[in-house]
């Protein structure tokens, strides 16, 4: 065979014809136009949309529950951090590799030290450190370092968990933090 096709037989030609005749006339349809596409819907910021949620509920919470007392514990622990992981923080169950004492300390000075103790700290891939804030026996009304420190370390993204440190290590005036690694 060459690949060409052979010409029409006449039934074939007539059968085209008779068809042809029997729809009648045709008319061409206008050509379809491409749709005009949607925009695309904006991004959502989920994550900062998150991070907002959860500050608005720490806000609340400082709001509802007020300041801490001297015998209060602290304790805090991310989403992403079992209950498991907080009941052994709580026991001391975790080495503490580091330790800052903010006795003595004002409030802005132990800021800025607990500040820079933590960034070192995880700069140096210390999983747990111990923080020495003191109950504030001594101070008017609620202990001024103890409730900072628990505002600070709410807030910052290193780190993990944190509970008030065993009898032994400090108790309610030491507080066992879990950071985030490098």
């Amino acid at each position: 065979m060459t690949g060409r096709r052979p010409p029409p037989a006449e039934d074939e030609e007539d059968g085209a014809a008779l068809f042809r005749e029997a729809i009648g006339t045709v008319r061409r349809l206008p050509e379809k136009r491409e749709p005009v596409p949607r925009p695309k819907p904006e991004p959502v910021p989920r994550m900062a949309e998150r991070d907002e949620r959860e500050a608005r509920g720490e806000f609340q919470r400082l709001l509802e529950e007020g300041p801490l007392e001297a015998a209060d514990s602290l304790r805090y622990r991310r989403d992403e951090i079992s209950p498991r992981v907080l009941r052994r923080l709580a026991r001391g169950q975790y080495a503490t590799q580091d330790e800052l004492d903010l006795h003595q300390a004002g409030a802005a000075q132990a800021e800025a030290w607990l500040r820079r103790f933590i960034a070192e700290a995880r700069a140096a891939g210390h999983g747990c450190v111990r923080i020495v804030h003191g109950k504030g026996l001594h101070a008017d009304g609620a202990p001024a370092l103890k409730n900072l420190v628990d505002r600070l370390l709410r807030q910052r993204a290193d780190v993990l968990a944190f509970h008030s440190a065993p009898a032994a290590q400090g108790g309610t005036g030491a507080v066992l933090v879990l950071l985030r690694p490098r």
